[in-house]
């Protein structure tokens, strides 16, 4: 098909995004945030109690960041009724790319600022750090859930999965 003969219609009028509002990416985002924050706190207290060097910990913060996520989106699956096996599988479907997007920002930030890492539980360098690094990667996160979720994919298999049960 010759590129000038056909129509294309405005962004916002593409097939799923009209109906996928920031609010919507928002809320998928903070959502995962919730999961990726209780094991990324977890595991920075953890490994910095335990006096361990940077990459361990962040290592620890990573895996329970997935642990913790998973767990949230699946619970609230299991609560519609399906066995643990879906379950999962939809949490799987709905959480890796905003999950790895994620640890990928707020684990940059952490090591990025210098001292973050080495401040200690008692600092105020330490749990502003934390908060920042949390914070900019919700923000640059919720594009990538609005676009996954416009195209029926992340958090958009669990809003279709609660619907369908």
């Amino acid at each position: 098909m010759d590129h000038g003969t056909h129509h294309h219609p405005p962004a916002s009028a593409a097939p799923g995004t009209a109906a996928t509002s920031w609010s919507m990416a928002a809320q998928a985002t903070l959502h995962c945030l919730t999961g990726c924050a209780i094991g990324e706190v977890l595991g920075m207290v953890v490994g910095t109690a335990l006096g361990w060097s940077a990459l361990p910990t962040v290592v620890l913060a990573v895996a329970l960041a997935f642990v913790f996520g998973y767990a949230l989106t699946m619970r609230g699956v299991l609560r519609a009724g399906v066995d643990g096996r879906t379950a999962l599988k939809v949490a799987l479907a709905a959480d890796t790319v905003s999950i790895v997007v994620m640890e990928i920002l707020d684990n940059a930030v952490m090591l990025a600022v210098p001292g973050a890492m080495e401040a200690g539980l008692t600092s105020w360098v330490f749990w502003a750090s934390l908060a920042f690094a949390l914070l900019v990667a919700f923000l640059l996160t919720t594009p990538v859930n609005r676009s996954l979720i416009s195209r029926g994919k992340g958090h958009a298999v669990v809003h279709a999965y609660h619907h369908a049960h």
